[in-house]
């Protein structure tokens, strides 16, 4: 089973518009809304891939509901702890000429709310993946996910972080199985900007000696780079593609990554089949279906 954790997961609520004129109604010349959030995004594309796969995090109010009853629709098994008070979050997104987002803090998470949460990891066997991903709502600390990790450390879970910052830092001493953090997450890490290759590969290499065993890092329309655990260095060029929309691009390359892993590809094919699945996201708007990745393989051109 692979359970992926969004603690944070959101309702975008999109319009599309044309020049937002202040101090006056504006009118949207199209809307739509999504149901996100990145532990989230693996679980759709991971279920288009038939693999066994559950939501767990939380969630609050209509807008909760309404995100648990999608998921649930689109065939996406789900273990949310409800809370008593508060709403998931509306992030707003505003799409024209300019792009303007306003994404909302999120409920806050109690005590109670956590302890129920961390009875729910119970369930989780020697075997299993665990994909903690994402922002964290207030209330909690910049520790969470390593707790997580800490509280089953007794069990042979694979852990996938894709955080950034102390969310992903204060996880290396528990030896995640993967993490997978974009360049200009890495380079927060760094403290400077990361240049090259060679500046990714040697910080990539110095957060696998601080416990991290596969980094992937993902670079967009530059490709990826994969430090495995066998120390080895694998690059891949992006697949040339006409992008419509990334969000959630970098949640189904982990997607990826993780089917990959459990079919057995070699480094070189998980790779490129990891980048297929962002690529195949990026092209539309929404996580990509299986059909979309497969049509990336079969006609995308480096």
């Amino acid at each position: 089973m692979i359970y992926t954790v969004t603690f944070n997961p959101a309702v975008d609520y999109v319009m599309q518009v044309g020049t937002i004129i202040p101090d006056a109604t504006n009118r949207a010349m199209g809307e739509k809304i999504a149901f996100g959030g990145k532990g989230v995004n693996v679980s759709r594309l991971l279920k288009e891939f038939g693999a066994d796969t559950t939501a767990l995090g939380f969630a609050a109010g209509f807008t909760g509901k309404a995100l648990t009853d999608s998921l649930e629709n689109d065939g996406v098994k789900t273990d949310f702890v409800f809370l008593k008070s508060g709403m998931t979050r509306i992030n707003v997104k505003l799409k024209g000429a300019e792009e303007t987002e306003i994404n909302a803090a999120g409920p806050e998470i109690l005590h109670e709310d956590l302890a129920c949460f961390f009875r729910k990891l119970e369930m989780l066997s020697d075997g299993d993946w665990c994909v903690l991903a994402g922002s964290i709502p207030r209330g909690l600390s910049k520790g969470i996910y390593a707790d997580i990790m800490k509280s089953l450390r007794h069990k042979d879970v694979r852990f996938v972080v894709d955080a950034c910052g102390e969310l992903l830092t204060e996880t290396l001493e528990y030896r995640p199985y993967l993490i997978k953090p974009n360049v200009d997450e890495l380079s927060q890490i760094a403290g400077r900007k990361l240049c090259d290759d060679d500046e990714i590969a040697d910080l990539a290499r110095q957060l696998q000696k601080d416990g991290a065993q596969n980094v992937l890092v993902s670079m967009g329309a530059n490709g990826a780079i994969l430090l495995d655990s066998d120390g080895k260095i694998t690059r891949a060029e992006a697949y040339k593609i006409n992008a419509v929309d990334t969000v959630g691009a970098g949640d189904s390359a982990v997607a990826g990554f993780i089917y990959g892993t459990m079919c057995g590809y070699d480094t070189k094919r998980l790779l490129n089949f990891a980048c297929a699945c962002g690529a195949a996201t990026a092209c539309k708007v929404g996580i990509a279906l299986r059909e979309d990745v497969e049509n990336v393989l079969n006609t995308g051109i480096r």
